[in-house]
């Protein structure tokens, strides 16, 4: 331990009079120090101890996994009652996997021997561990359906949705080996003879997300890690701080696995692939931007004290007010999605919380413990020393932030107008955010197997077929049913047999109608065929319900337009309360929440300019604007909180206008890191190549720097100072001892 670390402590008169700290008891003796070191040992030891649990639960969250919409839809939805009355007629756990077999100058009857040989032998295909794909078969092989035009044939092979999950060797599921299996086989069986064979269908494209998510575990986490740690090595410049904040990091997500799989795994809240990749995403970039407010307190007191137990003391204290405050606006933003109709969103609320409690948690336990342990060399080269030097002495001066305070302070009303001009224009193309829903196809970024099968079979087939329209209905209004629905545009043929000249299947006084689309099932085309398809037979009779996996998407999209309209104003409600409680004030409450909505409306709109005219994305999930809004506006609120809580504190020594110039000078460069290191941890969801995670990464990674640099430095400071004392209202600090301005 170094003299500056020494039990031994100079007057705290010299500290108090050039820093306002009030004067603090000598550093501990000897007997103090031990009870600090058995302290700092018990926390890291515990630490150990969650990691080394934690540690590999966080690669077994895939495995707890729930990734399919209907699973996700209210119990009222339209289509959950379909699908529900739907199992008394056919088996609807079946997940279908289509094998497309096409060659352009026409099939031969060799080609369909070949593919008739080929489906009968896909049940005796070994998928390891004993185990075949027949062993998970819903039913008996489907007949091959030649095309039209014949030049392609259709193959069905109906997979136990239920058993999909299990797992059959080193890790994969029965879902992923199956598809795997059978585009083995084909290519040894089948492509040797000309022919170009596709695994499709809804169980090739769940089989090709899984090998998208892959890296869900490893890849995302590492690429979020080594970006943190090159911004800390540029922010710190210490080797050792940057890796002391990253375990941090990951100590938080160890804790927060912990509790999320075994929740997860009993069903009480729902994990599903983008939840996961965005709780590593979260935690990475909370439990960092805390630590970055820590320790900069922390560093900021050693040039006051020369005792690093007395520093730590006072710069936790000073640091957990706002941190806590941070993460109880985050976590209470996220629980509001506990409102939401869907399960995939409302499974993210507590997924989310959990994950931020964790970030919390770590970042205000294990990382002053380490802090304390290495002392000031933990800084190496730059070490703090006692010199009673402050970021607050440079305001006006030439370094950066000193730069902008004073800008600030010289021009409040100027600053604060050109700001919110600027983010008003951005948020003007907000009208043009694309988020009406897309196909599964278009989810992928990469060209896959499954989605240029479904190409394929779009023009040899209808392009729903094999994935048809299921319409529910009372026997006696069969025949007005099918005939109805052959009359709406969009839809090709509907029949309420099984087979030419078999009587329908009458159960209960009902019967289930089946209509094949002319687009894709799961495109937004489809949805508004099926939206039409319901207007008309609503006329037919109000017990006439459409259900199938077009209306499963349908009713997903109207219960994400349901979730905007509730969840916002909710988190909205929920920060206010907040922020009122936090700063004891009305005006700077209504302020800060103000700045982050037209922050929000200004990103939504630069979003569009670019998803619709530089990245050419084909549209959004109807989910994304809900995700955005939680993310920017809960997260994006914590700079705002960083710095209007430093501002209250030197408020009240200096005076509102003086207070916040010295806010803005202290946290600027702390809070700018922050800032980029979330966004830079957002970014790194881009490295899977899955169309919605891609969007929100840029949604997030850019509203957070537009919040650290034009929000947080520029128009809230500058409204601040604008209304002056009043800014604290209805506190006494709007009132009482207000120095000269």
């Amino acid at each position: 331990m170094n003299q500056h670390d020494s039990a031994g402590g100079q007057s705290r008169d010299a500290a108090h009079d050039s820093s306002g700290h009030q004067p603090e008891h000598s550093a501990p003796r000897k007997g103090g120090q031990w009870k600090w070191r058995a302290a700092i040992a018990a926390v890291l030891i515990g630490w150990l101890l969650v990691a080394s649990l934690g540690g590999p639960t966080v690669g077994r969250l895939s495995e707890v996994q729930e990734n399919d919409n209907a699973n996700f839809l209210p119990k009222q939805a339209e289509s959950t009652l379909v699908a529900d009355e739907a199992a008394k007629f056919v088996d609807s756990t079946a997940l279908p996997y289509f094998v497309l077999i096409e060659r352009d100058s026409g099939i031969t009857p060799e080609d369909a021997a070949k593919a008739k040989t080929f489906l009968d032998g896909v049940p005796k295909l070994d998928l390891g561990n004993g185990k075949t794909i027949g062993d998970y078969l819903s039913g008996p092989a489907q007949p091959v359906i030649p095309s039209q035009d014949k030049q392609a044939l259709l193959l069905t092979v109906q997979l136990d949705g239920n058993r999909a999950d299990e797992v059959v060797h080193e890790g994969e599921t029965v879902l992923y080996a199956v598809a795997e299996t059978m585009r083995g086989e084909i290519k040894d069986a089948l492509t040797p003879s000309g022919l170009q064979v596709y695994v499709t269908g809804p169980g090739g494209v769940f089989a090709d997300f899984v090998v998208a998510f892959g890296g869900i575990d490893g890849i995302l986490l590492g690429v979020a890690l080594a970006v943190v740690f090159v911004i800390l090595l540029i922010v710190y410049r210490s080797p050792v701080l940057p890796i002391a904040v990253l375990l941090s990091a990951v100590f938080g997500l160890a804790l927060a696995a912990l509790v999320v799989y075994p929740l997860a795994k009993a069903d009480v809240i729902e994990l599903n692939g983008q939840s996961q990749g965005i709780l590593f995403i979260l935690v990475v970039g909370a439990a960092t931007d805390y630590s970055l407010l820590l320790v900069s307190r922390y560093k900021e007191e050693l040039h006051d004290y020369e005792n690093k137990y007395e520093a730590m003391k006072v710069a936790w204290r000073a640091s957990i007010e706002p941190i806590a405050a941070s993460a109880a606006t985050v976590i209470l933003g996220l629980l509001c999605l506990l409102l939401s109709e869907l399960g995939s969103t409302k499974g993210l609320g507590p997924v989310g919380a959990i994950g931020i409690a964790g970030a919390l948690i770590s970042a205000m336990t294990f990382l002053p413990a380490v802090l304390l342990a290495f002392g000031r060399r933990i800084f190496w080269p730059s070490i703090p020393r006692v010199d009673h030097v402050h970021a607050r002495d440079q305001v006006g001066g030439r370094k950066l932030w000193g730069r902008v305070s004073g800008l600030v302070g010289r021009s409040p009303r100027k600053v604060w107008a050109l700001s919110a001009l600027t983010l008003l224009i951005c948020g003007a193309f907000l009208p043009t955010f694309k988020a009406s829903g897309i196909s599964q196809e278009e989810l992928f970024l990469d060209k896959v197997e499954s989605v240029t099968g479904q190409e394929e079979l779009a023009k040899h087939f209808d392009a729903g077929a094999g994935t048809p329209v299921q319409i529910l209905t009372p026997a006696d209004k069969a025949e007005q049913v099918v005939q109805t629905a052959t009359k709406v545009d969009g839809v090709g043929t509907a029949s309420a047999s099984v087979a030419p000249g078999v009587p329908p299947k009458v159960v209960e006084g009902k019967v289930l109608v089946q209509a094949t689309l002319k687009v894709a099932a799961d495109s937004p085309e489809a949805t508004k065929v099926v939206e039409h398809l319901r207007t008309e037979l609503d006329q037919v009779g109000s017990d006439v319900l459409v259900g199938g996996t077009t209306a499963i998407n349908l009713d997903v999209l109207d219960s994400s337009e349901r979730d905007l309209r509730v969840i916002i104003p909710a988190i909205l409600l929920v920060i206010f309360v907040v922020l009122m409680i936090l700063l004891r004030s009305i005006v700077a409450a209504v302020l800060l929440v103000v700045a982050n909505v037209i922050s929000f409306g200004a990103t939504v709109g630069v979003s569009a300019l670019v998803f619709n005219h530089v990245f050419d994305f084909p549209g959004a999930d109807p989910s994304i604007p809900l995700y955005a809004f939680v993310f920017l506006v809960a997260l994006g609120i914590d700079y705002s909180i960083f710095l209007m809580t430093r501002v209250r504190e030197e408020s009240i020594e200096h005076g509102t206008r003086p207070g916040i110039l010295v806010g803005l000078a202290v946290t600027g460069g702390v809070i700018t890191s922050a800032g980029v290191v979330l966004a830079a941890t957002f970014s790194a969801l881009a490295v899977l190549p899955i169309l919605f995670l891609v969007q929100i990464a840029f949604m997030v990674a850019f509203g957070v720097l537009l919040d650290t640099t034009i929000v947080r430095s520029l128009l809230v400071p500058a409204l601040a100072h604008d209304i002056g004392p009043k800014v604290w209202w209805p506190s006494k600090l709007a009132k009482a001892g207000q120095p000269t301005q």
